[in-house]
């Protein structure tokens, strides 16, 4: 009879992820508001220390450095962007794929933009109750554009909130498209609504945040900024990309 020596129990499955993890680089527009720079770069330090295991950077499409050609320029291997935008338009749809496309020397994803999501709503309401909303109908402020891709985006997002808060929630904009903030206000108060509320539908202050407070409501919520839910949802966009861990027996 031949023994077989009794080697022990078997390793567990290794998990081989650290070398292929994909960097992660949040994307955002850029802004002359310093106060803009500063939100951004809390989200970054959040995401940061929610994850600290990868490898996170933050690049701009304009008016602040690093730009993203330069930092995809710096990486290597797998990469993911999370756009730091609210919807679909043409920074999502043209300027980050085609510097993506311009860097062949990474392999890397555009995740979705941030928005229409649930917890947008959640941050929203947050964001409004902070600044003392109590039942009022609300418009859903946001920069506008002209893809009608990115109206349905805000659209979508004006009705998860109208759902959560019970209200009407209407979407208006202070750039491109329409209607306005401004319009918006208006035609609840001829409606009968003495008091409304603007929610602040933007990833970071400046002039836009401030051209919707001003807009005629009785009160305005900050923008989204660097709130909790706002880093919880970049890693999502993140984990959505990824593959899951190779798992090699040894």
């Amino acid at each position: 009879m031949t023994v077989i020596p009794f080697a022990g129990p078997t390793a567990p499955p290794r998990v081989l992820h650290a070398a292929r993890r994909p960097a992660l680089v949040l994307v955002a527009h850029g802004s002359r508001d310093p106060a803009a720079e500063a939100e951004i770069r809390r989200l970054l330090a959040a995401v940061r220390s929610a994850r600290p295991e990868l490898d996170v950077r933050l690049a701009h499409l304009g008016l602040n450095a690093p730009l993203l050609p330069d930092v995809l320029a710096e990486l290597s291997g797998r990469v993911v962007l999370v756009p730091l935008l609210l919807g679909r338009g043409y920074h999502v749809k043209v300027d980050i794929p085609e510097a993506l496309a311009a860097a062949p020397h990474v392999h890397g994803t555009v995740a979705d933009p941030l928005g229409p999501d649930p917890l947008l709503t959640d941050a929203l309401h947050a964001r409004l109750l902070e600044a003392g909303w109590a039942g009022q109908p609300v418009v859903l402020a946001a920069s506008g554009s002209r893809d009608p891709d990115a109206a349905v985006d805000t659209g979508a997002q004006a009705a998860l909130l109208a759902a959560r808060l019970g209200v009407p929630v209407r979407p208006g904009y202070v750039a491109a498209g329409g209607p306005s903030v401004a319009g918006q206000v208006a035609a609840l108060t001829a409606e009968g609504h003495p008091e409304t509320a603007v929610a602040g539908y933007f990833t970071a202050p400046g002039d836009f945040a401030r051209l919707a407070a001003a807009a005629g409501a009785t009160l305005a919520s900050a923008p989204l900024g660097a709130h909790p839910l706002m880093a919880r949802l970049v890693l999502h966009r993140y984990q959505s990309v990824v593959r899951a861990p190779v798992r090699l027996a040894v």
